[in-house]
């Protein structure tokens, strides 16, 4: 696969992406619950960070505001050196193309589309040419090991396959970040550590800096840094070496 960056991918001066004292709090009536409370985070180029921490910690919605799906309460989020807190729903959305790739649990591939076609459709819907984005799918395929299975719909992809195409359709349009929740949670060991070497490979290999929240502490080893999320607190932050 070739190593340059994907469209519109630059390589800012400072880190991808930011998250600056940031809380969420979520009201029923007289009662509030604060989910995450003054959480500080930067993500760097061709940067790995496992982000885990038991169920109910705050993962989920920590991503959701990092990935502009969501609002904080208060705090900042920060994109390649740009305040996006406050600005319009419309500007968030065109951020989230331009910038951010999701991967969820769930590969949430289209059953009625190709492999190939499924990660042609979100470049296609950026106005990328046909032609180009057939080229970039083929690439990603390739960088992924499926390009014997270019042609097959979902169904007739193992789970782990459906998984990796769902990563290849996530970085399509060369966006900066990738955000990952349990990317690997639906997969057995063996697939798991296969899907995992290859996202690895593609994060180091674009320079994208990725956030992958993650229950697997022996795939969050192998990461370049861990944050610990507990109670809606990074309570550690470290090398995975370390």
């Amino acid at each position: 696969m070739n190593d340059a960056p994907g469209p519109g991918l630059t390589a800012p001066s400072g880190p991808l992406l930011e998250l600056r004292g940031v809380t969420r709090v979520f009201r029923q009536g007289s009662e509030s619950l604060e989910v995450l409370r003054h959480v500080s985070l930067a993500i760097e180029a061709g940067e790995m960070v496992a982000l885990v921490g038991p169920s109910g910690a705050g993962k989920s919605t920590l991503l959701q505001i990092a990935g502009l799906l969501e609002r904080p309460t208060g705090g900042e989020v920060w994109l390649e050196g740009e305040n996006c807190t406050r600005i319009g729903d419309v500007a968030r959305a065109r951020l989230r193309r331009r910038l951010i790739g999701f991967v969820y649990q769930q590969h949430h591939l289209l059953p009625e589309f190709t492999a190939l076609e499924n990660i042609m459709l979100p470049q296609m819907l950026s106005d990328v040419p046909k032609a180009v984005a057939a080229w970039r799918a083929s690439d990603l395929l390739e960088a992924m090991g499926l390009s014997e299975r270019a042609k097959h719909r979902p169904s007739k992809l193992s789970g782990g396959e459906q998984q990796r195409v769902a990563i290849a359709r996530a970085v399509a349009n060369g966006p900066t970040i990738l955000l990952a929740d349990e990317p690997t949670g639906n997969l057995d060991h063996a697939t798991a550590e296969k899907v995992f070497a290859q996202l690895l490979n593609l994060v180091h290999l674009t320079k994208i800096g990725a956030l992958v929240a993650t229950h697997n502490l022996e795939l969050a080893s192998r990461m370049d840094r861990i944050l610990r999320l507990q109670d809606g607190v990074i309570v550690e932050q470290r090398h995975a070496a370390a």
